[in-house]
């Protein structure tokens, strides 16, 4: 049997390899845009905060699930964020080379 034909068997059977197209742990998809919940932890750039937004991973051997944080810097235009709020982003454009996300003021 070929090296190439083994690696397609296996993912005929349904290997545990992620999908790419799969969204974000915690992610709402709403008309092809991607919304995050998260909490401030700061404030001190103008017109950005960073905002933490945790998660849970499986970890790929145990199956055990862990505690997953991650920080995005989010736009905020207007400077009303302050450390500790809970907030809603939304993906948008590239705004800077760190900034993906804006703030969703309801």
């Amino acid at each position: 049997m070929k090296k190439s034909d083994n690696n397609n068997s296996a993912s005929a059977k349904g290997g545990s390899q992620p999908k790419a197209d799969q969204p974000l742990a915690g992610a709402e998809k709403a008309g092809g845009k991607k919304f995050l919940e998260g909490v401030v932890v700061s404030d001190k750039m103008d017109k950005t905060a960073v905002v933490a937004v945790n998660s849970f991973k499986a970890h790929p051997k145990y199956l055990k699930r862990y505690l997953f944080t991650k920080k995005y810097k989010a736009h905020d235009p207007e400077n009303k964020c302050k450390v500790g709020d809970k907030v809603k982003m939304a993906e948008t454009k590239p705004i800077s080379k760190g900034k993906k996300w804006e703030i969703v003021f309801e």
